[in-house]
């Protein structure tokens, strides 16, 4: 019973001074937030990219112009040569039957048109090869896929993404219709089945074309392409991107002097790149983070230092009628440690909800960041005990004579 009425009296005196209360527990929400958020959202973002990732087909590498992720001086990457079609082309006769090789490039804001239906401004056209539902793993569903002939002729065919065929052909059959982009007709020959969202985008919300007629459409002047290159096995991925690196620097007429003008990287690397990125975004968080709880935990220590003053002649009256000096301690440590785990509480709580809510803005799976959860509560009761044993201390020691004449 001791013990619990020393809680209550604990929590009867941090009731009686709410505002005081409320100012201390928001500094220590503060510092827990700014960790707790950042690792939440980042959490939900590796989750994101390691599994949105799997849009490529197993065993590839990327090649293009620019690097996936740089913070460099982009007017450096932006100063190379393009990656043209007929680069890309020579390319993926040298790479022969080694590799499955595709090139693309997109086109994004375009209307899909089919007598009076229409879908909203945000389809992407895609120019690409055969070997596009490969690379990004698309499948078939009905009719067939673009022929290395309809990229030979540039024929003005088309396979269409789920979300488009449902829009423009919600109840009729799509295969052989024609339909307009940007002026254009297309014949669809083929239907790809559904993906779902990925990194916040929609990849079922796309038509596909052979890149000949694409380019033929919009010009070939100021367009690089960027290529996917499929090893035929994980054992030989390695020997495949050596061997893709030699042929791309052979087509561009590289010397051996000569450093790569294109990037090439894979699943993995982006993967890593990311996580670096991630690991130095998190450290800022938390160097920010246990500023914050420094500062918050001197307020701590201020308001308890306070209180004891004010509350001097209430001790001195406890410690008359027989409290102990161990109560009077564990009173005013537990005032202390309560409002840091209060705060902690409340900062694990926005933290997870606004990391959350900035990852379904995103389209991003929600998580839980259980660890650092338990970290922060943890570093909150030790600032609570940290920064409130000396109060606590104080307190315990007052005179009881000396407290009673206090005024």
């Amino acid at each position: 019973m001791l013990i619990a009425e020393i809680f209550r009296l604990a929590f009867s005196s941090l009731t009686s001074n709410k505002l005081r209360s409320s100012l201390t527990i928001l500094g220590i929400a503060v510092g827990v937030f700014s960790v707790i958020g950042v690792t939440t959202f980042i959490n939900a973002m590796r989750g994101q990219i390691e599994s949105g990732l799997n849009v490529l087909g197993a065993n590839s590498f990327q090649i293009s112009k620019f690097p996936a992720i740089s913070f460099s001086d982009w007017n450096r990457f932006r100063n190379r040569r393009d990656i043209t079609y007929s680069i890309a082309n020579r390319f993926k006769e040298l790479m022969g039957d080694s590799a499955k090789v595709n090139m693309q490039l997109g086109r994004g804001g375009q209307t899909v048109i089919f007598r009076d239906r229409r879908t909203n401004p945000n389809v992407r056209l895609i120019g690409t090869d055969e070997n596009y539902i490969t690379a990004f793993n698309f499948d078939v569903v009905t009719g067939r896929n673009i022929g290395p002939d309809d990229v030979e002729y540039g024929r003005p065919v088309c396979l269409l993404g789920s979300d488009v065929t449902q829009k423009i052909f919600p109840d009729e059959e799509a295969i052989g219709k024609l339909i307009r982009i940007n002026g254009q007709n297309y014949t669809i020959v083929g239907l790809l089945g559904p993906k779902g969202t990925s990194f916040g985008g929609n990849p079922d919300n796309l038509v596909v074309t052979p890149i000949s007629r694409f380019l033929a459409v919009y010009g070939r002047s100021g367009r690089s392409l960027s290529m996917n290159v499929q090893a035929l096995s994980q054992a030989e991925l390695a020997a495949t991107q050596e061997k893709a690196t030699g042929m791309m620097r052979l087509v561009r007429g590289l010397h051996p002097e000569d450093l790569n003008d294109f990037e090439v990287f894979s699943n993995e690397s982006l993967i890593e790149a990311f996580n670096k990125i991630a690991d130095v975004v998190s450290a800022g968080a938390l160097i920010i983070s246990a500023i914050a709880l420094l500062a918050s935990g001197v307020g701590v220590m201020n308001i308890m230092l306070v209180s004891v003053t004010e509350r001097t002649k209430e001790i001195g009256i406890r410690k008359s009628i027989g409290a102990k000096k161990k109560s009077i301690l564990m009173q005013f440590l537990s005032e202390a440690v309560a409002l840091s785990l209060i705060g902690g509480v409340a900062g694990v709580a926005f933290g997870v909800g606004g990391g959350n809510l900035a990852a379904y803005f995103m389209n991003i799976g929600v998580t839980f960041p259980w660890l650092w959860a338990g970290i922060g509560l943890a570093v909150c009761g030790g600032i609570g005990v940290t920064f409130g044993l000396y109060p606590a201390y104080k307190a315990a020691s007052l005179d009881p004579i000396e407290a009673l004449r206090y005024e």
